[in-house]
Formats: C-alpha cells, sequence, structure tokens
C-alpha cells in the first residue's frame, strides 16, 4: 500500500503540472502546483483532525516523491500531452486509493465512520480543486463531472465493510476497485450527472 501511495501521489503531482503547462508559469511554479495538488488533501485532513505532525513532514518521502514527479513533468510536457487520458486513469486511481486509505485512517484514529467518509472524500478531491482553482480552471466538484460521487460511494462502502467485517484483508481493495471503475467508466463513456439532477 505503501508503493501505491506513491504511484497515487505521483499521478496528482503529474495532473497538477499538465494543468498548469499551458500557463507560461516558471519551473518553480509549476513544481509548486503539482506538488500543492498531490499534497493538498491529506494536509487538510491531518489539520482538521488534528494529526500531528502533518503525514508529509513526518514521512519527507511523500514530498521528496511529489516534488522529482512535478519536475520531471515540466520537462516531459510534450510527452504527456500525447498520454493525457491515459493520465486521467492515474488520476482516477489516486483518487481511489487516497479516498479509503484516509478514511481508513480516519476511522483508526478514533473518529466515526460519517466523519471518516468526509475526510477519506476530502483528501481524494481537495488537491484537484486546488489545482483547479490555481489554474483558473472550473473545478470538477462543481460540474456535471462524475468524479466527488464515486469516492463518496467508496468511502460509504468502506465504512460498512470495516463495521460488518473489521478483520477481512480485502476491504480496502474491494472499495479502492468501486471508486476506480466508477470514474474510469466516467472518463471511457463520457459519463455525467442527467441534466435534471443539475441546479439551474
Amino acid at each position: 500500500m505503501y508503493i501505491l501511495a506513491m504511484i497515487g501521489l505521483s499521478a496528482f503531482a503529474v495532473s497538477g503540472v499538465m494543468a498548469a503547462g499551458k500557463k507560461d508559469m516558471d519551473i518553480f511554479s509549476i513544481v509548486l502546483l503539482g506538488t500543492v495538488t498531490a499534497l493538498g488533501g491529506g494536509t487538510l485532513r491531518d489539520m482538521v483532525i488534528d494529526v500531528n505532525p502533518v503525514f508529509w513532514i513526518e514521512d519527507l518521502s511523500y514530498l521528496w516523491i511529489s516534488l522529482i514527479a512535478s519536475a520531471v513533468t515540466f520537462f516531459m510536457i510534450r510527452l504527456m500531452d500525447y498520454l493525457f487520458k491515459l493520465l486521467l486513469y492515474f488520476d482516477a486511481f489516486g483518487l481511489a486509493l487516497f479516498t479509503v486509505l484516509a478514511t481508513e485512517k480516519t476511522i483508526l484514529l478514533g473518529f466515526s465512520r460519517p466523519v471518516a467518509v468526509l475526510m477519506g472524500l476530502s483528501t481524494g478531491i481537495v488537491g484537484g480543486m486546488i489545482r483547479d482553482v490555481l489554474t483558473g480552471r472550473k473545478t470538477l466538484l462543481l460540474s456535471k463531472e462524475f468524479y466527488a460521487t464515486p469516492a463518496l460511494l467508496g468511502g460509504i462502502v468502506f465504512a460498512f465493510l470495516n463495521y460488518f467485517f473489521p478483520d477481512h484483508e480485502f476491504n480496502r481493495i474491494y472499495a479502492i476497485c468501486l471508486i476506480f471503475f466508477l470514474r474510469a467508466a466516467a472518463i471511457q463513456w463520457g459519463l455525467y450527472f442527467p441534466k435534471w439532477l443539475m441546479l439551474k
């Protein structure tokens, strides 16, 4: 899971750099944006539930991976443009992984399951929200994109599985797969919320 977390973190960092790739920013600004995208959700979670130190301060590997992934993407941005759809799937994987891991972490710290689900959701989506705000894009959360809902459903499923089957070793895998496949389906087939569900 630690290695998967690093992969998911890298995916978020890459998505942040790609979002800024055509904004005429210098390398410092772009690497900073990628790092904030990768670490933003988890940082907010740890601040809200009062975890000290914050996860990337306790283990600097998270920070270094984010910085390295952002810097490498900066120099390979032309190649990344051709892989944009593939990177959307990596982003979906990061969303799924961090939502579930954050939900589990919050439960293990003694918080209620509704709080854990909300912390998992915020961990999964806040980094992307920061990325979109800083690059002047409309955030996926506020659009008809099927983005936050898979994370919410996956967090709820994990909370239920953890409650009824606390010792089952595949609880995390089931929830991660649910989020990933729902988000991947939305990417592949352009699934959106129907218009009658959207606020006018």
